[in-house]
């Protein structure tokens, strides 16, 4: 469950209750079980506040998005300062390949949100893109000027 990530050393709060692990979401500001993905969201999570100089009151954890009438959440959005979303993060267990799959569904959430950037990472390998004019382009890594 708690494996090395391609993300910094990121200073998580781990605690065990009743024989399970949990990590506190300094985002969410409650523990939380530490599934696989858990694991991955709060280093994307800190990644973002520790590495990118992203204010944590600019980041959501577990945004609800009304799609065709199904209510979905979309892992973390980013914010600017405006509070106009500019990135949605679509974290998965590192077991999950990144593919067509993950990249329709964080698509759906941007049919409703229209954000510039999409992140799509399973702790091991990331996947970043661009939305501009409809076209979509593969972005070497996430940069300061993002935000």
């Amino acid at each position: 469950m708690i494996v090395p990530l391609d993300f910094p050393k990121a200073e998580l709060r781990l605690k065990r209750k009743n024989g399970q692990v949990y990590v506190w979401c300094i985002i969410r500001k409650m523990d939380l079980l530490c599934t696989p993905e858990e694991w991955v969201r709060q280093h994307v999570i800190h990644y973002l506040i520790h590495q990118k100089g992203v204010s944590q009151g600019l980041i959501t954890s577990e945004y609800t998005i009304d799609y065709n009438g199904i209510s979905k959440r979309a892992d973390i959005v980013v914010f600017n300062r405006e509070q106009k979303p500019i990135m949605i993060v679509e974290c998965k267990a590192p077991e999950v390949a990144i593919n067509d799959k993950v990249m329709f569904q964080i698509a759906q959430y941007n049919a409703k949100l229209d954000v510039e950037y999409l992140f799509l990472t399973n702790g091991l390998k990331h996947l970043i893109c661009q939305v501009k004019n409809g076209e979509l382009t593969v972005l070497d890594g996430l940069d300061d000027s993002m935000f």
